[in-house]
């Protein structure tokens, strides 16, 4: 198998919604999903198409409680084509599917180099003989509005005639997720079809609340024989073109389905249906379409160049593919977030989480100007943030943990525990540090590119509401003499309140108030940075007293770190909760990595015991290097050394159940850099993540968007130690046998395709030739200047 190929060989229902998932096709713009195009959705198939930022609003009645609910909407079906054969002197065969009819020698081949997708198979013809069928499909990456399908038919050894039927299917729910189905799930209204002679059927409607009007378009023809029939049908909800062809041995037809998809949401255009039909009938020939498709394609990948030998650099690279399909170069013209499912699924909603922390310190180095635009879908929240903060009596920006169109929370009040059928409160809207994450990206960004014009403007005002906000929340405790901040849920998500507690939240989680106070500290930092006339009218922006900045140094000196036994406590009182007796319960189930669900269940809960789902404390070790980290303590008034820290990477992986994607992809990391043997099996566990489907059945409602991206920077910044600070780019790389060697490209400040490769203890830099100044290389131990044209190649410790 090639490294640029996955392939699924014969037909398993069982299977159809992850492979659906894992073959999904689209350019930043729209994706679709990788169904069969002759089933419609159900249990099995789920054809789902999604446009970047089209949510829509729906109340629901559930479990006699009012919910209101803003979904990523499925929109209509473009793939729908199906056939029927009738051999010479017979009666019609029934439509094929592949539930109802047996296959032969039924493959798909997803092609990451071109990104396309290819379905060969062969159908027993009762009686006669064999139809193969080959088709093949794309979604345009040159064209964000176009996408187009290819079917070959071909007859082996009977003739007769093959009756198809290609349309638009506006009849669609939103019905990826089946734990949601007591949801109100019908999102469109409005809908109307139509055709344009010769060959193009058309579909508009629009969102039942947001009154997003959506038009697709779809021209239909064959190469071969010509049709003995041809019908354009629009109906109520689908629009259908009937061909029927004649088919001979040997002698293969060929049908091309070229559409296009428009919103009101988009630009330079006046209407979305003429848009569509316009762009539907004037779109070149499928051969000429997959040619610039694979074209833009080819740009995408040397700018994003990876090379990891053997399985390890096949998952990276599917990753690497499904993060360009949802976060493209079409994106920096867009207003979205970073959906945590990508556009693969309806899991969470669609809605934006905090998972741009493991997407954008990739794109940073890559794609610059879809980090940004994915910054400016923040900053243009920012008044929705600031206003949710003063609602809740604080100062600056209190950003949600779920964001959809507007920015307001979209985090459920209720979710559903599967295992014991009870809907319960859900208190993950408590997790502030999303504001902490925001804050972090924007530094980051900044650090990668030099943009300093968006750090001086934009970034500086999210930052600095952010920092306000944080320290309105600390509040001083003179029984501590520290500031604390009470009331919060953490990157856990295990533990949204005390045993027995009145009312929700926990009192200084370590990661929240340690990442609180960095954001005070770059918020001190960049006021100090700034040009004075610029620092006044962000002062005068934001109304920012005098008083402010020199609280927020005193903070950030004194948020409480609560510590027991001698390590990090994740949160206050954590050391006082009840041990789990873990090898009961991972005897008693298949899998604990939904430790909450089963406790409840069996009428007991996980705030009681020392578990966690997912990394929280060891976050840290995640977002900042170990001096960065030591100098944060130190600066809190708090001595963590090496060996607290190991203490408290110990004391905490004994005690996690990996219940996210995200938490293989942090401890591999974390380990690593602890020069730990146990981190490959961490790393692995996220490579395979989605791959294998370890979560049970998530996969198939969505690609995890943050583990894939997270696995893409372990090797970029991970592994390499890179650090982009100080106008150099700084390296100290951690060993890990199993990914030893490893090479890639970045773009860094006016520097494209710098080539980063380490193999055989050696570190290679690559400053490729250009007319920018040289490139300063930072180890731990010397600092190199590398001019444009030249390669350094430097020795680096290998255990």
């Amino acid at each position: 198998m090639s490294e640029w190929t996955w392939e699924w060989e014969d037909y398993d229902p069982a299977g159809e919604q992850l492979r659906e998932s894992l073959c999904t096709l689209g350019n930043g713009y729209f994706a679709t999903r990788g169904a069969v195009p002759e089933c419609r959705a159900g249990l099995v198939h789920c054809p789902g198409t999604y446009v970047a930022g089209c949510y829509n609003r729906l109340e629901s009645t559930v479990a006699g409680r009012q919910v209101v609910n803003e979904d990523l909407v499925n929109l209509p079906n473009w793939l729908f084509l199906r056939f029927r054969v009738r051999p010479a002197g017979g009666p019609w065969a029934a439509w094929f599917t592949p539930d109802t009819h047996p296959v032969l020698d039924h493959q798909h081949t997803l092609d990451l180099r071109r990104a396309t997708l290819t379905r060969t198979f062969r159908h027993r013809v009762d009686g006669v003989g064999v139809l193969g069928v080959e088709q093949t499909r794309l979604v345009h990456m040159g064209d964000p509005h176009l996408a187009a399908m290819r079917t070959a038919f071909t007859a082996d050894g009977w003739s007769g005639e093959i009756e198809i039927e290609s349309g638009l299917d506006g009849d669609v729910i939103n019905g990826n997720v089946h734990r949601y189905r007591a949801l109100e799930r019908r999102q469109l209204t409005g809908v109307r079809t139509g055709f344009q002679e010769p060959s193009t059927v058309w579909l508009s409607c629009r969102t039942s609340s947001s009154g997003i009007q959506v038009a697709t378009a779809a021209r239909t023809v064959v190469t071969g024989p010509s049709p003995v029939i041809r019908e354009l049908h629009p109906t109520h909800r689908r629009a259908v073109q009937r061909l029927v062809i004649p088919l001979v041995p040997g002698r293969p037809v060929a049908v091309e389905k070229t559409i296009a998809l428009h919103t009101s949401r988009d630009t330079a255009i006046s209407d979305p249906l003429g848009a569509a039909i316009d762009r539907a009938a004037t779109a070149a020939g499928f051969s000429l379409l997959l040619d610039s498709h694979a074209a833009a394609w080819e740009r995408l990948w040397r700018r994003a160049e990876l090379q990891v030998p053997g399985w390890a650099g096949r998952v990276l690279r599917l990753h690497l593919f499904h993060l360009l399909q949802t976060l493209s170069p079409h994106t920096a013209d867009l207003d979205v977030g970073v959906p945590a499912r990508g556009l693969h699924g309806e899991a969470y909603r669609g809605h934006v989480f905090w998972d741009e922390l493991f997407v954008l310190p990739y794109l940073n180095l890559h794609f610059p100007e879809v980090s940004r635009a994915l910054l400016d879908y923040r900053y243009r929240r920012l008044p929705r943030a600031c206003r949710a903060a003063a609602e809740a009596g604080r100062a600056g920006a209190m950003y949600p943990w779920q964001s959809g169109s507007d920015g307001r929370e979209e985090s459920q009040e209720w979710h559903l525990n599967p295992h014991s059928g009870r809907w319960l409160p859900d208190h993950s809207r408590l997790q502030h540090h999303v504001g902490s994450a925001i804050a972090y990206n924007i530094w980051q960004y900044c650090e990668a590119t030099g943009d300093k014009e968006y750090l001086h403007t934009k970034g500086a005002e999210m930052l600095v509401q952010i920092a306000r906000f944080w320290a309105d929340l600390a509040a001083y405790d003179p029984a501590t003499d520290h500031y604390r901040i009470r009331g919060v849920v953490g990157p856990d998500e295990y533990h949204d309140a005390y045993p027995e507690a009145a009312r929700p939240g926990l009192d200084d989680n370590a990661y929240t108030n340690v990442t609180a106070a960095w954001v005070l500290v770059r918020a001190l930092d960049l006021l100090r940075r700034l040009p004075a006339w610029r620092r006044d009218e962000l002062r005068d922006r934001v109304r920012l007293d005098a008083g402010e900045p020199p609280k927020w140094d005193e903070i950030s000196r004194r948020l409480l770190v609560p510590f027991h036994q001698g390590v990090i406590s994740q949160f206050e009182g954590y050391g006082d909760l009840a041990e789990l007796d873990w090898d009961a319960y991972r005897a008693r189930y298949d899998s604990i990595r939904r430790l909450d669900r089963i406790l409840e269940a069996e009428g007991d809960t996980v705030n009681r015991y020392q578990a966690s789902k997912q990394a929280d404390v060891l976050m840290l070790g995640h977002l900042f290097s170990p001096p960065e980290l030591g100098q944060l303590f130190a600066r809190l008034g708090y001595d963590v050394d090496d060996e607290v820290w190991r203490r408290t990477v110990d004391h905490y992986l004994r005690r996690t159940s990996h219940g996210s994607t995200l938490s293989g992809l942090v401890h591999g990391l974390v380990l690593a850099r602890a020069r730990r043997a146990e981190a490959w099996q961490y790393v692995q566990e996220a490579l395979e993540a989605d791959v294998a489907d370890i979560q049970g059945g998530t996969t198939g409602e969505g690609i995890h968007l943050g583990a894939m991206a997270g696995t893409l920077d372990l090797v970029q910044r991970g592994l390499t130690g890179l650090e982009t600070r100080e106008d150099a780019l700084r390296f100290d790389p951690v060993p890990l046998p199993a990914l030893s060697e490893y090479g890639f490209s970045l773009r860094y400040r006016g520097h494209w395709g710098v080539g980063v490769r380490r193999r055989s203890g050696q570190l290679e830099i690559r400053v490729p030739d250009s007319e920018e100044s040289p490139l300063r290389v930072v180890l731990a131990d010397r600092a190199v200047t590398v001019a444009p044209g030249e390669t350094c190649t430097l020795v680096v410790p290998t255990s």
